[in-house]
């Protein structure tokens, strides 16, 4: 990653950070990260969270773009395979990923990470482009940053 690319993160997760300090509602914190998120980034059409509404399901949260799915089974779709898996998802071609899910057939590329509090995953924070490839190891690193900075959040307000 370069110097610049780590310090546009930086300077997203420290926006971030101010954003929520000081707020515990989930719904109006998660609703300025999307927006954060969706105006910071360039290339981007959707940006927003997916929670765990039910051990074998996630549900549409605050996000920014396109209409968008609203139930995501655990297991299925990009979201649906962070959550399964615990691992972040760096999607270049959302077309060739199995059992992938399209919500907007814009879309091209994805990016997901989970986010806990307390080990337990609740939710994920979804981004998709209209390029494919758009999203590097980079971006997973610097947005993973922002995803931290959630997560101490919420554990603090848990």
């Amino acid at each position: 990653m370069s110097s610049a690319e780590f310090q546009d993160y930086a300077l997203l997760s420290r926006q971030a950070k101010s954003l929520i300090d000081g707020e515990a509602n989930v719904v109006a914190n998660l609703s300025n990260l999307s927006a954060l998120i969706y105006n910071a980034l360039d290339r981007v059409n959707w940006a927003g969270f997916y929670l765990l509404d039910t051990p074998d399901g996630l549900v549409l949260g605050p996000f920014q773009g396109q209409v968008a799915c609203v139930r995501i089974p655990v297991g299925k779709g990009v979201c649906g395979t962070a959550v399964s898996t615990g691992e972040d998802q760096l999607v270049m071609d959302v077309h060739e990923f199995p059992g992938h899910i399209a919500c907007d057939a814009a879309s091209a590329s994805e990016v997901v990470l989970p986010i806990r509090v307390r080990e337990q995953i609740i939710g994920v924070l979804d981004i998709d482009s209209p390029e494919i490839a758009r999203f590097s190891q980079a971006d997973v690193d610097g947005l993973r940053m922002l995803v931290d900075v959630l997560q101490q959040h919420l554990e603090q307000h848990a």
